[in-house]
C-alpha cells in the first residue's frame, strides 16, 4: 500500500483519488477550504452519480486537506491535477499551477513521485525534470469525460504512463503508477502504455484534437444539410453505417466545447508552429464557423428584429453542471452583437443574472418570454414549446 497525495479537486482530481484510495491511503488536496469540507463529510464537490455513489457506499481511505506540505510530506506519489487554462495572450497553456506545485512537491519531499496529469504543452514535463533536477516526474495523461469521470478511470480504455527514457528510476515509477491505476480500476486487462515524456503528453492533444475532428465535420455535414434542404439525420445515419466510420460520437451541435477539446486544440496549433498543416488549423477554424451559422440561424428564427433569445442550458453534457467553455457562450456572444435580448434558463445558477443577461429559471415563463428557444441539447420538459425551439440535437445524446 502507498500513500498518494492528488492535488485538485476537480473531475480528474477527484476520480483519480476514489480509484486510488480503494488499495491506498490517499490525500485530497486543494485551497478551496468548501471542496475540502464536502468531500471528508462524503459529499462529492462536482456533479457525477459515480462519484457521489462511491462516496457513499465504497470503502476508501481518503482524507481531504488544505495542508499541502503535510500531505506531500508523507506521500509515496503525488498526482498533479490542477486546471492549465489556455492563455491568449501568451498563445499557450498557462502551466504556472502547474509548476508551482511541483515546485512545491519536489521541496517538501524529494523522493516523491510527481505524476502530473494536467494537460500541458509538449515539452513541458522535462522542462520540470530539468528545473528541479528531479527525474521522477512523469506524466500520465487523463481521458475522462465531464459527468462520467470517476466510470472513464474505473473502466479506462487505457493507462499511459510517460517518463524520462534515460532514467531507470523514472522508469520503474512509471510502471508502478500504472499498476496501482490497474489495480483501482474495475476493469480487467486494461491496455498499459510506457512511452517518453514527449510521446505521452502528444497523445492527449491529438487524441482530443482528433475528438473535436470528429465533431466538427458532422457539424459541418448537418450545416451543409440543413442549408441545402436535406434530411441530416439520414444522411449521417447514411455515412456512419460503414464500420470503418461508426455510429458514434455524431451528433451534431452549436459547436465542440468544455473544458478540455477548445483549449487542446489551440495548444496544438501552437506545437505545430514550425511544422506544416492545414488540418490543425481548420480544426480550430471550423468551430468558429459552425457559431456564426447557429447564431444566424437563431436569428432568422425569431422572425423579428432585435429578438428576445432563450438561451436553454449552459452547460455543455448531460449530467454535469460544468459550463466552462461550453460552445453556447460563443452563440451567446454572438447573439448579442446582432442585438439580440438573451435570456438564459439554468437550474445550476441560483442567481438573477450572468454575465450582465438575465436568469430565468422558470421555464414556463422562460418560454414565454423568448421569441425563439437555442437548446445545444433538446430536453423533453422543452417538448410543450418546441414550435419555438431551435436545435440542432438529432439523436437526443451527447
Amino acid at each position: 500500500m502507498c500513500t498518494i497525495s492528488v492535488v485538485g479537486i476537480g473531475y480528474v482530481g477527484i476520480s483519480n483519488a476514489l480509484v486510488l484510495a480503494k488499495k491506498n491511503k490517499v490525500f485530497a488536496v486543494d485551497i478551496d477550504p468548501e471542496k475540502v469540507k464536502l468531500l471528508n463529510e462524503r459529499s462529492s464537490p462536482v456533479r457525477d452519480k459515480d462519484i457521489e455513489r462511491y462516496l457513499a457506499a465504497e470503502k476508501l481511505d481518503l482524507t481531504a486537506t488544505d495542508d499541502a506540505e503535510t500531505a506531500y510530506g508523507h506521500s509515496d506519489f503525488v498526482v498533479v491535477a490542477v486546471p492549465t487554462n489556455y492563455n491568449d495572450e501568451q498563445n499557450n497553456f498557462d502551466t504556472s499551477a502547474a509548476e508551482r506545485v511541483v515546485g512545491d512537491i519536489t521541496r517538501a519531499n524529494p523522493d516523491a513521485v510527481v505524476v502530473i496529469k494536467s494537460t500541458v504543452p509538449v515539452g513541458f514535463t522535462t522542462e520540470m525534470t530539468e528545473r528541479f533536477g528531479n527525474d521522477k516526474i512523469i506524466f500520465s495523461p487523463e481521458f475522462l469525460r465531464e459527468g462520467s469521470a470517476l466510470r472513464d478511470n474505473l473502466y479506462p480504455s487505457r493507462i499511459i504512463a510517460g517518463y524520462a527514457q534515460e532514467s531507470e528510476k523514472a522508469m520503474d515509477a512509471a510502471r508502478e503508477f500504472a499498476a496501482l491505476m490497474c489495480e483501482g480500476a474495475e476493469k480487467r486487462d486494461i491496455p498499459v502504455l510506457l512511452m517518453g515524456l514527449e510521446e505521452a503528453e502528444a497523445v492527449k492533444l491529438f487524441s482530443n484534437t482528433y475528438l473535436a475532428l470528429r465533431v466538427s465535420y458532422f457539424n459541418e455535414l448537418d450545416s451543409y444539410a440543413e442549408l441545402n434542404g436535406l434530411n441530416s439525420r439520414n444522411v449521417i445515419e447514411g455515412v456512419c453505417l460503414d464500420p470503418r466510420i461508426g455510429a458514434h460520437y455524431n451528433n451534431p451541435s452549436f459547436g465542440y466545447g468544455g473544458y478540455c477539446l477548445p483549449k487542446d486544440t489551440r495548444q496544438l496549433l501552437a506545437d505545430y508552429e514550425n511544422v506544416p498543416q492545414n488540418i490543425i488549423r481548420a480544426i480550430v477554424q471550423s468551430n468558429h464557423t459552425r457559431k456564426d451559422l447557429v447564431a444566424d440561424r437563431i436569428y432568422e428564427c425569431a422572425g423579428t428584429d432585435n429578438p428576445v433569445v432563450g438561451i436553454y442550458r449552459l452547460i455543455m453534457k448531460s449530467n454535469s453542471d460544468n459550463f466552462r467553455q461550453s460552445a453556447i457562450h460563443g452563440v451567446i456572444k454572438r447573439l448579442s452583437e446582432k442585438g439580440a435580448k438573451v435570456i438564459i434558463f439554468e437550474p445550476t445558477l441560483n442567481t438573477k443574472e450572468f454575465c450582465g443577461y438575465m436568469v430565468e429559471n422558470n421555464l414556463r415563463k422562460f418560454a414565454q418570454i423568448s421569441d425563439v428557444i437555442a437548446a445545444n441539447r433538446f430536453s423533453e420538459e422543452l417538448a410543450p414549446y418546441r414550435s419555438k425551439v431551435y436545435t440542432r440535437d438529432i439523436f437526443g445524446r451527447d
